[in-house]
């Protein structure tokens, strides 16, 4: 190999890494300020929802990887309060790593003495080099239960290199081994997805996706006004009905929620399906409309916009695309929602 030349891998992992503590500082940033209380993320169904879902939007909208984890953290927050768990304390910041794709998982053990612990491999965990303090579902002898870790010990270790996409790059979300970690139950078995708030939470996570479309869409906004094209203007108008239709529906969707917060009318599920779904759809087409229009030289030129195709990309594929929508269409089925 020519020595000017360094190893196959090696520049994207340098740029990585830097893109890693990059987001780490500005997600420190972001926690303190909501610790001080210049930065607010009130609760959902609170009363102010609309202005949780916005404030994650505009997050998003100044990059997605901080989004990610600004989400995590609010998101713990409200599962605590919701749950009974332990309160987050200024300067701790949380993650919820809850995704259980197929493979090892974690087991969650009871110590003789009393107690918990922890052990196994837990996938897609923003902010693993970041976060103090995670919140991580694993499979008790009981059943599924979700736990509070603290992290930073020989019990927590992020597995390095298992996370290779460019997207989302920032967010460090690598897999994480634990070894017999200290664990404290938060809820019931299956309280973590059996809450009206999981459903809530959805949909905030569907905000930052729109914020992620909008910071997209910026470039097809700006061209549509340095020239008279009508393709470039037909592409806008369609991405610009779309963004404007789903931030409406963001709005409706907490002012239901926050009408009934503890989803007495059981109309939670059904809410979270149609909104991340619609949210979904307008990114995927604000993809292909953007980049239709513009072609290749913000992609090329503009490595802002990169980032954000990119980190918008692997971003919505948390939706589970036909599987959420057989989901809805199975539910509206049964006569829900009709």
């Amino acid at each position: 190999m020519p020595e000017n030349l360094a190893p196959p891998g090696t520049a994207g992992d340098f740029e990585a890494r830097a893109l890693r503590e990059e987001t780490s500082a500005r997600f420190a940033e972001a926690v303190s300020a909501m610790d001080s209380g210049r930065l607010h993320f009130p609760l959902p169904g609170s009363g102010r929802t609309a202005e949780r879902f916005a404030a994650l939007r505009a997050v998003a909208e100044d990059d997605l990887c901080l989004a990610r984890l600004v989400e995590g953290h609010v998101d713990a927050v409200a599962i605590l309060a919701e749950l009974g768990g332990p309160s987050a304390e200024p300067g701790h910041r949380w993650g919820v790593w809850a995704a259980e794709p197929p493979g090892e998982g974690l087991s969650a053990t009871r110590r003789p003495g009393g107690g918990w612990t922890v052990s196994g491999l837990k996938q897609y965990c923003s902010g693993a080099h970041s976060c103090t303090h995670a919140l991580v579902t694993a499979c008790a002898e009981d059943g599924r239960r979700l736990f509070a870790v603290a992290l930073g010990d020989a019990s927590y270790e992020p597995v390095e290199g298992t996370w290779r996409a460019l997207g989302m790059a920032g967010s460090d979300t690598p897999d994480v081994r634990f070894h017999d970690a200290a664990a404290e139950p938060v809820g019931d078995v299956e309280g973590y997805v059996n809450r009206p708030g999981f459903q809530h939470g959805g949909i905030g996570v569907a905000a930052c996706w729109l914020g992620g479309a909008h910071a997209v869409a910026r470039p097809l906004y700006a061209a549509a006004t340095r020239g008279n094209d009508p393709h470039t203007q037909a592409h806008l108008g369609v991405v610009d009905i779309d963004l404007h239709a789903a931030d409406l529906a963001l709005e409706a969707a907490a002012t239901a929620i926050d009408t009934d917060p503890l989803d007495s009318k059981g109309g939670a599920r059904l809410r979270s399906l149609r909104v991340r779904g619609l949210v979904e759809a307008v990114c995927g087409r604000a993809l292909n409309h953007v980049g239709r229009a513009t072609g290749a030289g913000p992609l090329c030129h503009d490595q802002r916009h990169a980032r954000n195709v990119a980190d918008l990309t692997v971003y919505i594929r948390q939706h589970h695309a036909e599987r959420n929508l057989a989901e809805l269409g199975a539910l509206l089925g049964d006569g829900e929602g009709l």
